[in-house]
């Protein structure tokens, strides 16, 4: 199957919070907890979660720009987009947003969101020039960190090692994490799933497949929620 997403690299393409909460299963628990977002673009994720009062921590790249620069990535990646939906459009279930140019529309809304917040979260520190797989921070600092549309979905570009050591780095700082989705940029299930269970239940994990309710692209409806098993000590040890 060809790849219509021709994306050369990885693209901002925020999402908002009511998405995080549905497609990484977040319960009301979950909401005060230490939260880090790993790979958080031009999300709202953060933005709407500061209002309610509750701390996130997001980490990217991106964040080492300008908010113009953040800007003018995120409307290239729009035209990219549509050329993409354009090519695949029934790879998608229209029941989240009607049409191609309804979920532009929400992401372009999700951008102005994070950019109306982006420079006063860096002076929170709440958006850190950071990435996978080498985190910035303590052991044990988050209770449960997420990585939303990174790993797996790009699996043409990391390999297995880099998402074992990705999401062993996340169970270093946090208790928990969860990836969303296990498709790649095709729409198939990522080659790398079954290695990375494996790989992690090797390395004394708890994982497990989840199916949640969110699909936008088709069958992609499950996230892995990646646990330390009691009393195991530190990741690796």
């Amino acid at each position: 199957m060809s790849n219509e997403f021709d994306l050369d690299g990885v693209v901002p393409w925020g999402r908002s919070y009511e998405e995080y909460a549905s497609f990484f299963a977040i319960t009301e628990p979950d909401q005060s907890a230490r939260i880090l977002d790993c790979g958080g673009g031009p999300s709202s994720f953060n933005v709407d979660m500061n209002q309610r009062g509750n701390r996130v921590v997001s980490i990217d790249p991106l964040y080492g720009l300008t908010k113009q620069t953040i800007e003018e990535r995120v409307l290239d990646a729009r035209e990219r987009m549509m050329s993409g939906f354009a090519s695949a459009r029934d790879r998608f279930v229209w029941r989240c947003f009607d049409s191609p140019e309804a979920s532009v529309a929400h992401r372009m809304r999700t951008m102005r969101a994070f950019l109306s917040d982006y420079e006063d979260g860096l002076s929170d520190e709440r958006y850190i020039d950071a990435a996978l797989p080498d985190l910035p921070f303590p052991n044990d600092s988050f209770d449960l960190v997420l990585s939303s549309h990174f790993l797996f979905l790009y699996d043409h570009l990391f390999d297995l090692d880099f998402h074992i050591d990705a999401m062993q780095d996340m169970l270093r700082v946090g208790l928990e994490a969860r990836v969303f989705p296990l498709l790649d940029l095709n729409g198939r299930r990522s080659s790398l799933v079954d290695p990375v269970v494996a790989g992690l239940t090797e390395r004394s994990f708890q994982v497990s497949l989840e199916t949640v309710p969110y699909e936008f692209q088709r069958g992609g409806n499950q996230m892995m929620r990646v646990c330390r098993k009691p009393n195991s000590g530190k990741p690796g040890s």
